[in-house]
């Protein structure tokens, strides 16, 4: 028997795009089944300062194409105090919230788990939006696609000045620890070497390709580095080189928080759409303390306690093509 009459929503940590998509799907998802929503906003932060808002159908119109939150986020030290964690729950039974959508990413969930193991009576499940697509449970992150295709935008851009002036770039892209955004970005934009953390490299083997491209005639290198590289930095990492093999005139660039805005891609909309509803009938079904995520094109759950402390698989097929299609 479902017990669930009314939820809140909110989004929290790091801003993706995709995230006002799926705020739009999990509001007329749940107004569908005629549950009233509440947003809350900024967060767990938010919830502590009692920023409540009713929202409706027209609250969510217009929204799907843009990017950030429209119901804002913020990062919270207080919710990780009981303190903070019992004003949060006064006033969700103020409001008489009976579940939670919660929007974000590793920090959001373990602020979820923290908080269920105190108060049980508040159903709760997660939705992945974070650009970096570092989380188990789901083959894509919300704001993953997005983000990979402005770094695809700004390479190309980048390579008409590369091959003007006979140019090696070294170019950062976003990710924290993980490489997705830089593989992908690698492989679509033809780049002749990409640096992640998940395939220790040394400049050693960089060098030797560059050399490698080189000898084939390349006039100009694209060279994309994760920010996790555990090589250092990207202005590091090309001084060395540089020392190496000073072929090319060599440039840095890092995109940095430009990949986290803009309007989201088809994909991330549908993805965000597909999630956000899963997440409205999971609460509905007694689900709580999951992640909704997308597997084999299929809408699953996946505990956040598992969300939270495994890896998420790395497809290294796309290392090797990587290294096949690279020269």
């Amino acid at each position: 028997m479902n017990t669930i009459k009314k939820i809140g929503i909110f989004t929290s940590g790091g801003d993706s795009p995709g995230m006002n998509a799926c705020i739009r799907a999990v509001v007329r998802a749940a107004l569908h089944k005629n549950l009233k929503v509440t947003g809350i906003m900024r967060g767990y932060q938010g919830m502590i300062d009692n920023e409540f808002i009713a929202l409706t159908s027209r609250s969510v119109s217009n929204i799907v194409h843009r990017g950030g939150t429209i119901l804002r986020t913020a990062r919270c030290q207080e919710f990780t105090t009981k303190v903070g964690m019992q004003k949060a729950y006064e006033n969700l039974k103020k409001h008489e919230l009976d579940g939670l959508v919660a929007i974000g990413g590793d920090g959001t969930f373990r602020g979820a788990i923290e908080f269920a193991g105190i108060y049980k009576d508040i159903s709760i499940i997660g939705i992945p939006g974070t650009i970096d697509n570092d989380t188990y449970g789901t083959e894509f992150t919300l704001g993953f696609d997005t983000a990979v295709n402005t770094v695809i935008d700004a390479v190309d851009k980048i390579r008409d000045t590369a091959d003007s002036h006979h140019r090696l770039f070294f170019i950062e892209v976003m990710g924290r620890k993980s490489g997705w955004i830089a593989l992908y970005s690698a492989l679509a934009c033809g780049a002749e070497a990409v640096l992640i953390p998940e395939e220790p490299d040394s400049i050693d083997q960089l060098v030797a390709s560059l050399q490698e491209a080189k000898q084939k005639g390349k006039q100009s290198s694209i060279v994309i580095v994760a920010e996790g590289e555990e090589l250092g930095s990207t202005i590091e990492i090309a001084k060395k080189v540089k020392a190496r093999f000073d072929f090319y005139d060599t440039r840095v660039s890092v995109l940095g928080h430009v990949q986290r805005g803009g309007s989201p891609t088809c994909f991330d909309r549908v993805l965000g759409a597909r999630l956000g509803v899963k997440a409205v009938e999971s609460l509905i079904e007694g689900e709580t303390l999951k992640m909704a995520g997308l597997i084999n094109s299929e809408a699953v759950l996946t505990p956040f306690s598992e969300s939270i402390s495994k890896a998420p698989p790395f497809n290294r097929d796309l290392i090797r093509i990587s290294g096949i299609i690279s020269n």
